[in-house]
């Protein structure tokens, strides 16, 4: 017997618990990727059902209604009105909170007028008794003209119910909600003979949407039946009215509240959560006590991580025959992979926090606190999130702006967040610190080298912001700003949605972004393993020419060669290149190459300095800061790491893009190399002439 493939849409408001429903279905059983051509998540899962179906659980955007606001309402239209496209739906779930049903059902009465087998899920049954609802199930059934799921997803109850009845979504009622014609006789009297053979409501909503159907000449439609924008405003809000009596009517006999059986818990909880001030407080505690818990949490795997494939690059080198392969394995692939890797405890660590506020609904409350602040910058409050996170890596960080649904609010957070001073400056900003600033207290108590970090913190803070403020004058996107924020019930987290969505996050980064910063890992090794000429490729011996009237140890020949060799290799011929360039800004051809080698990682600038100045592979911080410290300009005699030239590449590494995992990480999340080049380039820039101006103050 042959397997029949069904196509099953998910729709329904944020918060119903529509992606709990998902995850019944479907358990690990997912992709996720975005929509061709555009940034909007699209998560299909699998599930298989009796009698040899195997359905497509497409899982789109919430959304309030399909008179579109975002980019992900845009969506959630064109898949429904286009027959032709591979997902579109043979039975539409309208998932919906039992709590919030007259909002929710909007939607659903629109996709019913679309004349899509449609099931209505009533979820969050486990409430019904402590919020006082009782439902009538066939009443409802007959009068919203469908079958009805009563569900918990958090229970799992009621789930083997909606199984059955998507297998059996042909015996569905196929009735519309509202009669169209009753908003304007004359006009959809008109509309339908002109198009006989096409549903008025689709007519209606190519004509008030900006959105495409397959089987029409939109522009044509539109100028055929063009309305002024106030006039179609006027009907749609008339629509908008009619459903909601009909919504209204419906609910009547089939739905009791008893306020007595209710509790008030929720309204206690918000008066303290959004309150001016203790709101705040508490979310900076929450906050606090998060990122805590993400630096000393993922310390340990991340050593673990770090110091594993460490070893395994040793062990390749040392067990595998000497050649070029060996070098690509031990130098280039398998630390390539490790740098991958290395950022799995804290993306996952971020995913499984931001999990947890989510399922427990303080999400909701954090994003209406910070709106009103953020926005007069051109951010939302869901911006806060990303920017907050970027403390601890701009990767998870840039991925944390998918809830934010407004493109243009989501681009200038994903360009700002990298501003953010994260845990990768930290190596750079401990040493460069420990050359320049006095180790001394300010009034006895401000050590003068903890206050210039925290300084370092707020000045990417602050140009995170000040950066929005430009871009939002600057970029001319066209997006449309309504700020709907919904808040749901407050509820325990349930573990599986937690763990599914840490999974897939993680997933996506080491799949997403993980193959380009494997290929340029490889990049920069090649470009540091080899090099032209006799220089390079004779540097044994012209290093035993140069010391033949001092015989070097073991150690200090190995050293001297490795300096010798990385001065002349191709990266270290880009690091003279651009001498005349950085010079102004106080650095020499050596901090050139560890500016460059840094691209792929900014913490790879320590390492790349412990090298040139032949010190072999040992990072540590007192050996290396003996040599930069003895370090002289054979130009002018002055020791090269000054406070002025100290100064300047602190704030070159405040403002710099030196992360190649970022760049890879915001062309996947914008689908385009644009982006993450503009972005270079501005924060490159920004960050040169920063630096130039501080040095030549100082100096």
């Amino acid at each position: 017997m042959s397997i029949q493939n069904i196509n099953v849409a998910l729709i329904g408001n944020p918060n119903t618990g529509k992606t709990s429903v998902f995850n019944q279905l479907t358990g690990l059983n997912q992709q996720v990727g975005n929509y061709p051509g555009i940034t909007v998540e699209k998560k299909i899962g699998f599930c298989k059902f009796p009698h040899n179906i195997k359905a497509n659980i497409l899982d789109l955007p919430g959304t309030y209604s399909l008179n579109a606001s975002s980019m992900d309402e845009s969506v959630v239209i064109e898949l429904l009105l286009n027959k032709n496209d591979k997902l579109y739906p043979d039975v539409a779930v309208v998932v919906t909170d039992v709590e919030n049903l007259k909002r929710n059902l909007l939607i659903y009465t629109q996709i019913k007028d679309l004349e899509i087998p449609t099931i209505l899920v009533i979820n969050m049954s486990d409430r019904m008794k402590s919020k006082g609802i009782t439902l009538d199930i066939p009443y409802l059934e007959e009068h919203l003209k469908t079958k009805i799921a009563l569900v918990s997803s958090r229970k799992g109850l009621g789930i083997e119910e909606l199984k059955n009845l998507i297998i059996s979504y042909r015996t569905l009622p196929n009735e519309a909600c509202l009669d169209m014609s009753s908003i304007d006789k004359a006009y959809f009297k008109n509309l339908k003979e002109a198009f006989p053979n096409q549903l008025l409501y689709k007519l209606w909503l190519v004509i008030t949407q900006d959105v495409n159907f397959s089987n029409l000449d939109r522009n044509e439609l539109r100028s055929t039946f063009t309305k002024s924008h106030s006039e179609l405003k006027r009907l749609q809000q008339k629509e908008t009215i009619k459903r909601y009596q009909f919504i209204n009517e419906v609910l009547k006999g089939g739905l009791q509240v008893d306020a007595s059986m209710a509790n008030d818990v929720r309204a206690k909880l918000d008066r303290v959560l959004t309150h001016k001030v203790w709101g705040y407080v508490i979310f900076f505690a929450i906050l606090f006590i998060i990122f805590q818990s993400i630096f000393s949490w993922s310390t340990i795997p991340m050593d673990f991580i770090d110091s594993t494939f460490a070893s395994l690059s040793s062990w390749v080198g040392a067990e595998l025959p000497s050649g070029i392969l060996t070098d690509l394995l031990s130098q280039g692939i398998i630390p390539g992979i490790g740098g991958i890797l290395i950022f799995i405890p804290q993306i996952a660590f971020l995913f499984l926090f931001i999990s947890i506020l989510e399922e427990s609904g303080y999400m909701s409350r954090v994003v209406f606190l910070m709106d009103k602040i953020m926005r007069k910058f051109g951010l939302s409050g869901k911006s806060v999130v990303p920017l907050i996170s970027g403390t601890a890596c701009a990767i998870p960080a840039i991925m944390a702006t998918r809830n934010i649904e407004n493109w243009k609010e989501r681009l200038i957070t994903i360009l700002v967040t990298p501003f953010t001073t994260c845990s990768a400056r930290l190596p750079v900003y401990a040493i460069i610190i420990a050359l320049v600033i006095p180790n001394e207290r300010i009034f006895g108590i401000l050590n003068m080298q903890g206050l210039s970090l925290m300084l370092l913190y707020l000045l990417g803070f602050t140009a995170a912001i000040l950066s929005a403020y430009i871009l939002n004058k600057i970029l001319k996107l066209d997006s449309k700003t309504y700020f709907v924020v919904e808040m749901p019930s407050y509820k325990l987290p349930l573990f599986k949605n937690v763990a599914i969505n840490v999974v897939e996050k993680t997933k996506a980064f080491v799949m997403g972004a993980g193959k380009i910063i494997l290929a340029i890992s490889v990049i920069l090794w090649f470009l540091a393993s080899y090099g032209p000429g006799r220089d390079f490729n004779e540097a044994e011996k012209i290093v035993k020419e140069r010391n033949s009237y001092k015989p070097l140890t073991e150690i200090e020949f190995e050293n001297a060669v490795a300096s010798q060799k990385i001065e002349n290799s191709y990266i270290g011929i880009m690091g003279k290149a651009i001498e005349p360039a950085i010079s102004p800004l106080g650095y020499d051809w050596k901090i050139g190459i560890a500016i460059i080698s840094s691209f792929a990682a900014r913490e790879v600038f320590v390492g790349t300095l412990a090298t040139i100045y032949s010190v072999g592979n040992s990072d540590n911080e007192a050996t290396i800061k003996s040599k930069m410290q003895e370090e002289i300009n054979p130009e002018t005699g002055h020791k090269i790491f000054n406070f002025a030239s100290g100064i300047s590449l602190l704030l070159f590494y405040a403002f710099a893009l030196q992360c190649a995992s970022t760049l890879a990480i915001t062309k996947k999340e914008t689908n385009s190399w644009k982006w993450p080049a503009m972005q270079l380039v501005f924060m490159s820039g920004l960050a040169y002439f920063v630096a130039l101006f501080a040095y030549q103050i100082l100096k």
